[in-house]
């Protein structure tokens, strides 16, 4: 299938979530990967997961992109990227265990990106605990607190665990105080930490090199380069449900800010979205279900975070949250995933209006307290009830199947390029 959408020489290709993240966007990065020759990660950390089925095995990527296990792509860990090293080692060890092999040869990591300490990931538990019942819902892996260091400009950059050792104290020590003051309970150790770090240092240092210089030179030599986004539109710290967002951008502007590659040089902006529509954590989401559909969305899906483990909550596919994100990303093709999931259902809606007070909005609302009060008008869609993961041509979909698709495509205005029909690399079906 992957030959049929062939990259050109020196083609930058995007592919970004356009819901709430968890919408499969590893098995479109695995089909383009083939055809690439860098994929790369411009932001978020390892508050993010991906999962990739090949040869049968399911790789789990929260720092690594997917496209690592191409022997033949070189993948790279951009600036906008913020790595806490303990869990990149452990994903790494996890992942070699399953067969990855000769990851030290195609993995480059920005000196520029920023480091999540543990002391991170301790004080976002702490603001999460304080917030009580109103707490996000983060994952307590400390992105939030490293983008807000890295914004105040006393982040720790990989750059810095190669400077003197009394630099790199210097530059803990400030961290660190500013902690201590905020949380008193805290138990924490200059030496000991620094001590830390370059440890890892020495691991981390073969892998590390200016990725801007590369991925540009590398462009300008004609390579292929794929971009993979972490999270989605709608968890986008600016366009997304705030506060219920994550922290950085995660719509295509992301890309050039984080692996510092110039907007003239995109060329395809791929979104993935799910035949249905999924979220974590807390935050309203407007096709929301509850009861016994739901569970069996959340049930037939697996529908539980890569990284966390929590339930993910289930609802329609929204076409006013995929014309929104479509506008925020400029699609020049999606991929609908996991449509297979929905073979035993009667009867499939499409949540195509949001009215608040009687009166149409147009776009996304731009507060919680707007986005509770939608009222979603659907079209309804009668179900196939059989099993379509071994299809491979739109053709071939069941009849109602292909009047959903189609469906989506009309509600939302974008090409779909891609349909995922199971859990397999081969389960995708591409259109022409």
């Amino acid at each position: 299938m992957a030959s049929e959408i062939v990259a050109q020489k020196g083609e930058v290709s995007l592919v970004f979530g356009g819901q709430w993240g968890d919408e499969g966007k590893g098995k479109l990065v695995d089909l383009l990967c083939g055809n690439s020759d860098l994929v790369c990660r411009c932001q978020g950390g390892n508050n993010a997961g991906h999962t990739v089925v090949a040869g049968g095995i399911a790789y789990d990527f929260h720092l690594l992109p997917s496209g690592i296990i191409h022997e033949k792509c070189v993948s790279v860990i951009g600036n906008g990227v913020v790595i806490h090293l303990p869990g990149l080692f452990s994903e790494i060890e996890k992942n070699e265990g399953k067969g990855l092999v000769g990851w030290q040869k195609r993995l480059k990591i920005s000196d520029r990106a920023h480091i999540v300490l543990d002391v991170h990931q301790e004080v976002d538990a702490l603001l999460e605990e304080e917030k009580g019942s109103a707490s996000l819902g983060t994952t307590r892996k400390g992105i939030g607190v490293t983008y807000a260091d890295k914004s105040l400009r006393v982040g720790l950059r990989v750059a810095d665990l190669f400077s003197e050792d009394h630099i790199l104290e210097q530059k803990i020590n400030q961290i660190f105080t500013g902690y201590s003051k905020r949380f008193p309970q805290l138990k924490l150790d200059v030496i000991s930490e620094v001590n830390k770090l370059k440890s890892y240092a020495t691991r981390l240092r073969p892998l590390v090199c200016d990725t801007i210089s590369y991925v540009n030179k590398r462009i300008s030599e004609g390579s292929r380069v794929l971009v993979e986004g972490a999270n989605a539109a709608m968890l986008d710290i600016d366009f997304g449900t705030y506060p219920y967002v994550t922290s950085s951008n995660c719509t295509t502007g992301a890309a050039c800010t984080g692996l510092g590659i110039s907007p003239k040089k995109l060329d395809n902006i791929y979104g993935a979205f799910k035949a249905y529509t999924t979220r974590v954590g807390s935050g309203h989401f407007p096709t929301e279900l509850t009861g016994e559909i739901e569970d069996k969305l959340q049930t037939i899906g697996k529908e539980f975070g890569v990284t966390t483990g929590r339930r993910r909550r289930c609802g329609w596919f929204d076409a006013v949250v995929a014309r929104y994100s479509h506008m925020l990303n400029g699609y020049t093709g999606i991929a609908i995933l996991k449509l297979d999931v929905l073979d035993s259902f009667d009867e499939i809606k499409i949540g195509v209006k949001y009215m608040i007070d009687g009166e149409v909005i147009e776009s996304f609302p731009s507060t919680m307290e707007k986005v509770e009060k939608v009222i979603v008008e659907y079209v309804t869609y009668p179900g196939w009830n059989c099993d379509i993961t071994g299809v491979r041509k739109f053709e071939d979909l069941p009849e109602n199947a292909q009047k959903y698709v189609r469906g989506i495509e009309l509600y939302t205005g974008i090409k779909i390029r891609w349909i995922g029909v199971g859990s397999a690399r081969e389960a995708m079906i591409t259109i022409s």
